[in-house]
């Protein structure tokens, strides 16, 4: 099989890694540099490079901007089709667009990959100043890095408040950290399938899935960008341990009981068809996505607690006044509903749980696409009641 990624082209196997490097097509992305910018770790990079895309147009007074941020292996393309520059179509195509549930004709949507990503925002693939990748050099970010490299591009678009914020798993917490860090900026919030904290749990989780990546022998501490073969195993690992955790357990077995993949026999070493559907997720990620910023999302996840700092969560929550439209998924097993019913306690802005009923788990967010626009077109309907009140 014969794949173009970017400005690579590969037989059969990935690549080292699949993020996007400098001197590949740029695709839809545009690019806003700054520095420096010292991370919560105490690292300063001279320069962060941001990518970003935007849809629609900025109004005469800047009032109509809604920022959405992705989820762990999202990126900038939210909406449009897969091509040079975009390994894979937009995650969230139908709900960005012209007359979409964020309609383009009303509003200016930007989205931006974030800090430590591998879809053009510095990370752990970029070039340092040296000429070679960050790779084992990169440092712990955290989500409050994440939200003040995501504000300084709001500065840079000549945006001073965003209409609405939304965003699921690791994109809710950033939608919360934003409206505690800058509520001035977040005129309403999206919080869908999030927590405020990350549980024990979640932290055991993540923990298991970036061993499985730094015990895969090519891994080499991170520096692997120069080698024919890259952490791909591990990777693989790591999102299948992931996979079983956005998917709810009836829905496994509904779709795939003890079922062998097509012909195969499983007693004689052949996969069962869930073995075969685990097999096919990692490898459809390791074709868009890299090894380092798995591990840095990931950890940057396990870090997560709106709280510290702020003299705990529910302190924290108490400051959110702006609209805030929480959503759980009933079938989650990674975040379940409890965590977000923790955020409608303590967050004045909040008007009650809504679910979203799904057999998909976590990932009822990509699935459910009619039942997230309707959540979405509530968010901006308190925001607008909000405003008008004002």
């Amino acid at each position: 099989m014969h794949t173009e990624y970017g400005a690579l082209s590969y037989q059969g196997k990935p690549p080292a890694s699949a993020a996007w490097r400098e001197g590949f097509p740029h695709g839809e992305r545009l690019f806003f540099d700054f520095g420096p910018f010292a991370t919560d770790s105490g690292f300063t990079f001279e320069q962060v490079s941001v990518a970003y895309q935007t849809w629609g147009a900025l109004n005469e007074d800047a009032s109509n901007a809604i920022y959405v941020a992705h989820a762990l292996t999202g990126d900038s393309h939210v909406t449009g089709e897969a091509g040079a520059g975009h390994a894979t179509g937009g995650w969230w195509n139908s709900l960005v667009g012209p007359g979409a549930p964020i309609d383009t004709d009303k509003y200016f949507v930007v989205c931006a990959n974030v800090l430590g990503g591998c879809q053009g925002t510095t990370g752990p693939s970029s070039t340092a100043p040296d000429g070679k990748a960050w790779g084992s050099r990169f440092p712990v970010i955290t989500i409050a890095d994440m939200v003040r490299v995501e504000y300084e591009l709001m500065r840079f678009l000549e945006i001073e408040s965003f209409a609405l914020m939304l965003g699921p798993s690791l994109g809710g917490m950033r939608v919360l950290e934003w409206m505690v860090r800058y509520p001035e900026a977040v005129r309403g919030g999206l919080v869908l399938g999030s927590t405020a904290a990350v549980s024990a749990e979640e932290i055991g989780i993540h923990a298991t899935q970036i061993s499985a990546i730094e015990l895969d022998p090519h891994f080499n501490n991170g520096d692997y960008y120069d080698s024919a073969v890259g952490p791909v195993a591990g990777m693989g690992l790591a999102r299948r341990i992931a996979h079983l955790s956005y998917r709810s357990e009836s829905e496994l077995d509904l779709r795939f009981g003890r079922n062998p993949q097509g012909t195969a026999v499983p007693s004689k070493g052949g996969l069962f068809a869930v073995e075969s559907y685990l097999n096919h997720h990692a490898d459809k990620l390791a074709r868009r996505f890299d090894a380092n910023t798995y591990i840095a999302l990931t950890r940057a996840m396990t870090l997560f607690d709106l709280g510290e700092g702020r003299g705990g969560v529910v302190n924290a929550l108490n400051s959110i006044n702006a609209p805030l439209t929480v959503v759980g998924i009933d079938s989650d097993r990674l975040f379940p509903l409890r965590l977000q019913q923790e955020i409608v306690d303590s967050s004045p802005g909040a008007d009650g749980l809504h679910l979203l009923i799904s057999p998909f788990g976590h990932d009822g967010f990509l699935v459910e696409e009619e039942q997230v626009a309707q959540f979405v077109g509530h968010a901006l309907n308190r925001v607008e009641e909000s405003t008008s009140t004002q």
